[in-house]
């Protein structure tokens, strides 16, 4: 798929700069910048999910609060 982006020209000039110094293209920065979101987005989201499952089996249980927020600032 195809998008259109627009940018400031001194920008493009120096993006264009650094894919060139890279043997790249700004299209692929731009690929490759675009891909690492959405894998990272479903990382987090795989994660979340994740925590979500092992939390409502876990054996562990908060018991009753039996200290003041007055009592941690006295030590």
């Amino acid at each position: 798929m195809s998008i259109t982006v627009s940018v400031e020209e001194t920008v493009l000039r120096a993006v264009r700069s650094y894919a060139a110094a890279r043997g790249s293209s700004v299209d692929s920065l731009v690929r490759e910048f675009l891909e690492g979101i959405a894998t990272q987005e479903d990382r987090t989201r795989r994660a979340r999910k994740r925590i979500r499952e092992l939390s409502a089996h876990s054996a562990a249980r908060i018991g009753s609060r039996s200290w003041t927020r007055d009592d941690l600032l006295a030590r």
